[in-house]
């Protein structure tokens, strides 16, 4: 059985920091490019950031370019999202996704496996 479960998110004041987390089980890890989505209230999910499963390839949408980063750990089965400098807008569901093609796709429907979400609010 596929899991994927987040941790990290909470209540932050704006210009803080978060550290999300994402075990993943039940699959080869290596063989998936991993995605961090994130939903706001009556907003579409949205790509946020982006890892190729080669680990040399990623994505980050303009809006968190500079402040958020994503990495994995393959020995931990973990992929990780760093978000600095957090702003009110950043308030979502935040959710990690695994895909298994090759690159890093924006589109919610290539991603066969989903955590649960976790939420993020940003106070300002």
């Amino acid at each position: 059985q596929v899991q994927l479960v987040e941790s990290g998110g909470g209540l932050v004041q704006a210009g803080g920091s978060l550290r999300l987390s994402c075990l993943v089980s039940g699959l080869t890890f290596g063989y998936y490019s991993m995605g961090w989505f994130r939903q706001a209230p009556g907003k579409d999910r949205e790509l946020v950031v982006g890892l190729s499963r080669s680990g040399f390839s990623t994505y980050s949408a303009d809006s968190v370019k500079g402040r958020f980063t994503i990495s994995r750990d393959n020995a931990k089965n973990t992929v990780y999202l760093q978000m600095n400098s957090l702003k009110p807008e950043d308030t979502a569901v935040y959710y990690c996704a695994a895909d298994a093609g090759l690159g890093i796709s924006r589109r919610v429907q290539d991603y066969e496996y989903w955590g649960q979400g976790t939420q993020v609010t940003v106070s300002s």
